[in-house]
């Protein structure tokens, strides 16, 4: 029999679960503040407010995102009245999203739900070990030299 692996010591189920523990909180934060959005959809939604106009493609690769299935977080986003696409007149196979002034409006009721949440992603931790855990997880992200 081979030595069994701790699932708590493999990186990969860390993140998961450290994964499973953020989308909850997420969730149970924005439904109970009365908003229907995914935190997939709050980072399109917060990424077009500082770049309007992005191509879905860019869109994608700046939210870390497939780019396959941007098109259908884009298009929940529209049917909800948050965002509008248009073609892109250079490449008319692309399209152009930018927020609706319900989506700024409703960007800006979001943002302290969202910052408020965070506390609950590593609530065991002090503020100086939140620091360094999201240090090593953008040195972890950085692409290899």
């Amino acid at each position: 029999m081979t030595d069994e692996l701790n699932l708590f010591d493999l990186p990969g189920h860390m993140i998961r679960r450290l994964h499973q523990q953020s989308t909850a909180a997420f969730v149970e934060y924005t439904k109970a503040a009365g908003f229907d959005l995914t935190s997939v959809q709050f980072a399109a939604l917060s990424t077009l407010a500082k770049a309007p106009g992005l191509d879905q493609a860019t869109l994608a690769k700046r939210i870390a995102y497939d780019r396959a299935t941007i098109g259908g977080v884009i298009k929940r986003l529209e049917q909800k009245g948050l965002v509008t696409r248009v073609p892109d007149n250079e490449d008319r196979r692309a399209f152009k999203v930018s927020l609706t002034p319900l989506g700024d409006a409703t960007l800006a009721m979001l943002v302290p739900v969202v910052q408020a949440v965070q506390s609950r992603i590593l609530p065991n931790l002090s503020e100086s070990e939140k620091a360094e855990v999201l240090a090593l997880m953008a040195k972890a992200l950085r692409p290899a030299n």
